[in-house]
């Protein structure tokens, strides 16, 4: 079953926003355990301020010492396995990205963002140099306009293309995805009187979604071939 690890070594980046969407998109259809590998525990409070769907369910995990099983005893009982890391380089940050079929790294428009990103994508490597196989890795801008972009915007996009993949889908500046943060649950049970463009939110949830599993899938075909 694919583990879809979320990384990056800047705070604010959406980390665990992303991991959320992601998360509860997926669930809609088939089993999803996440996994709460970030200290901070953000991934966590939101799974207690509302009902989860009964196919999916959140990890708190115990640690790197536990974080192999962790992810191995997930595996056993889910379609997916998301993990969301800590931000800085650690020794389970290493072994969950070790185990995982796609790492996931969300990136501001911002120069810092994209400095985090390209540290992030480095680090993927080299453990990917050490395990002796090459860890598939993503960067999806997230918290972007939906606007036309600036200049450096589209240079710092521009960049990022040279460096790594990058994503068609950009999780935008929805007050939809904010919210998931204080109301718990997934965009759908969002109530639409007091939070404005759901509908937008889940279109851009569906298309994340999608473009996730169109990797997996030639990830999957280019391991096989």
């Amino acid at each position: 079953m694919p583990v879809i690890s979320f990384a990056t070594s800047k705070g604010g980046a959406g980390k665990t926003t992303s991991a959320i969407v992601l998360g509860t998109e997926l669930a809609e259809g088939t089993q999803v355990i996440m996994i709460d590998a970030d200290p901070a525990k953000r991934l966590t409070r939101w799974s207690t301020l509302a009902a989860l769907p009964t196919s999916l369910r959140v990890v708190t995990s115990q640690g790197e010492r536990f974080i192999q099983d962790e992810i191995s005893d997930a595996r056993s009982k889910a379609t997916f396995v998301l993990i969301d890391l800590e931000g800085s380089a650690s020794r389970l940050t290493s072994f969950a990205v070790a185990e995982s079929d796609l790492v996931v790294i969300p990136s501001g428009e911002e120069q810092q963002d994209a400095d985090a990103a390209i540290e992030t994508l480095a680090e993927i490597e080299m453990e990917g140099k050490a395990r002796r196989r090459a860890i598939p890795a993503a960067i999806v801008f997230a918290r972007t306009s939906a606007a036309v972009k600036s200049k450096l915007e589209k240079h710092i996009h521009a960049e990022m293309t040279k460096v790594g993949r990058v994503m068609d889908t950009e999780l935008h500046r929805r007050t939809a995805f904010s919210s998931l943060h204080n109301a718990g649950g997934g965009l759908r049970q969002l109530d639409p009187s007091d939070v404005n463009g759901i509908d937008k939110a889940l279109l851009n949830a569906q298309a994340f979604a999608s473009e996730i599993i169109d990797i997996l899938e030639e990830v999957r075909h280019a391991q096989t071939a």
